[in-house]
C-alpha cells in the first residue's frame, strides 16, 4: 500500500469569515465545491505558499516528507520550492513569452529540450510553438497553461475553476483532455469549482465549503446521492428542496408542496427538510403510495429536455429526443420513497 498523501490543515481570518480547512489526500483528484467567495480559491492559494495561513500544518508525503507549512515549527517554503503546479482561472501566460518559451518558463536553465517539445506533442500544440498567447484560442492557451505547469514534473496540480471563461463547445472538449490528464497524472490534484457536474466529472473525493468551513466531505458518488445537509444538496443540483413536519416513523407533511409522503429511511429528530431530484418523479396510478394530481401544470420544451413546473411548485425534468415536440403529463406522479432524500438544516 502506497503512504503517499497531502495533508492540509489551516486556519486563516478573512474579512467575511475565518477559514478553518482540514483534509487529507491519499490518491485521485479532491474537489472543493462551494459558492463563490467561501474560501476555495484561497485553500489552494494556501497550499501553493501564494498565501499564508495564519496557522496550520501543510505537508506532502511520497517518498519522503516535505512540510510546506508549518506555523508552529516557523516553515514556510517559497511556492518554487514547493513543486505545486497551479492552473489560475485566466491561465497566467506570459504575453511576450512564445508558446515554447510558455511551455520552459519553469524548467532550470540547462534543461533538456526533449521536454518541451514532448510536452508541445502531448498537448496538440504543433505548429504553434512560435505564437504568442494573444494569437491562441481560449482552449490552446490553457492548454499551454497545462504543459508549463507539467514540464517540470509536479507533484501537487491545482486547478482553479479551470473552465469559468469558456463556451460550452469547447468546455466539453478539454474536460474529456482534462479528465485524461487526471487518470495519468501521478501526483496528488485539487480541482475548485462551483459548478457539480465537474466536480462530479473529475473528482474522487469531494469537499463542500460554505463560509470558510467544511460542511460535507467524502467520495463524490456518496455525498451526491446522500447529500444529508441542505446547503449540500443545493450545490449538488436538488432543485426541489422542503421544510417538513414528521409524521411518524416513515411519514412526514412536505410543508411547501402539501404532501403527506413515505420515505423509506426512518426520519430522525434531526430532519427538517427533504429533497426531490427533479428527474426522480414516474407517472402513477391515483392509489399508488405518493401519488398526486399533476392538474395545472405548466411545460416549457427545451431541446434535449421538457421543464415541467407542478402545481405544488415541484420541478419535474424529463428527457426527451430533440425530434419530439410534445409529451402528455400523466394525471399522476409519485416519488418513490428511497427517491425522497432527508436532510438536515
Amino acid at each position: 500500500m502506497s503512504n503517499k498523501s497531502l495533508k492540509v490543515n489551516i486556519q486563516k481570518k478573512l474579512k467575511e469569515f475565518d477559514l478553518d480547512v482540514s483534509f487529507e489526500l491519499k490518491k485521485g483528484c479532491l474537489g472543493i465545491l462551494g459558492p463563490s467567495g467561501c474560501g476555495k480559491s484561497m485553500t489552494l492559494k494556501s497550499v501553493a505558499g501564494i498565501v499564508d495561513p495564519d496557522s496550520g500544518v501543510i505537508s506532502l508525503t511520497t517518498d519522503n516528507e516535505y512540510v510546506y507549512f508549518d506555523s508552529d515549527n516557523k516553515v514556510n517554503l517559497k511556492p518554487q520550492k514547493r513543486n505545486v503546479g497551479y492552473l489560475f482561472q485566466n491561465y497566467a501566460l506570459f504575453p511576450n513569452m512564445t508558446v515554447e518559451e510558455n511551455v520552459a518558463c519553469g524548467l532550470s536553465k540547462d534543461y533538456d529540450e526533449k521536454i518541451v517539445s514532448e510536452m508541445i506533442k502531448r498537448f496538440h500544440l504543433e505548429g504553434l510553438e512560435k505564437r504568442y498567447p494573444r494569437q491562441l484560442s481560449g482552449g490552446q492557451q490553457q492548454r499551454v497553461a497545462l504543459a508549463r505547469i507539467l514540464a517540470y514534473g509536479p507533484d501537487v496540480l491545482l486547478l482553479d475553476e479551470p473552465f469559468s471563461a469558456m463556451d460550452t463547445v469547447l468546455k466539453g472538449q478539454l474536460r474529456m483532455e482534462l479528465v485524461n490528464l487526471l487518470n495519468g497524472f501521478d501526483g496528488f490534484s485539487i480541482l475548485v469549482t462551483h459548478d457539480r457536474d465537474e466536480a462530479f466529472q473529475f473528482c474522487d473525493e469531494l469537499l463542500v465549503l460554505d463560509e470558510g468551513k467544511i460542511i460535507a466531505q467524502g467520495a463524490t458518488h456518496e455525498l451526491f446521492e446522500n447529500p444529508k445537509k441542505v446547503e449540500v444538496a443545493k450545490l449538488t443540483g436538488c432543485k426541489n428542496i422542503s421544510k417538513i413536519d414528521i409524521i411518524d416513523d416513515f411519514h412526514l407533511k412536505a410543508l411547501d408542496w402539501g404532501l403527506t409522503l413515505e420515505v423509506s429511511e426512518k426520519i430522525s429528530s434531526k430532519i427538517t427538510h427533504i429533497g426531490i431530484r427533479a428527474h426522480d418523479f414516474s407517472g402513477a396510478e391515483k392509489s399508488d403510495v405518493n401519488a398526486f394530481e399533476t392538474a395545472n401544470s405548466k411545460k416549457l420544451e427545451m431541446p434535449f429536455e421538457w421543464e415541467i413546473t407542478l402545481p405544488n411548485g415541484l420541478w419535474w425534468i424529463v428527457d426527451k429526443q430533440i425530434r419530439e415536440h410534445d409529451f402528455e403529463i400523466p394525471k399522476y406522479l409519485t416519488i418513490d420513497p428511497k427517491n425522497i432524500i432527508l436532510l438536515e438544516e
